[in-house]
């Protein structure tokens, strides 16, 4: 693997957390709820049960 690219990562990883952290709580709540939406909407199956949070 390339380590430029995984150091790139890295770097991108480390500025979305300081992006995040420097939100006000209110703000951080909203992108949470936001990101838990996402995976609830992805993690469904097609006959729209839901998914146990053990498998």
């Amino acid at each position: 693997m390339d380590s430029r690219a995984d150091l790139s990562d890295e770097v991108q990883g480390l500025r979305l957390v300081r992006a995040f952290l420097s939100l006000p709580p209110e703000k951080r709540a909203e992108v949470m709820a936001f990101v838990e939406d996402l995976v609830r909407a992805h993690t469904q199956p097609d006959d729209g049960r839901e998914v146990s949070p053990d498998r």
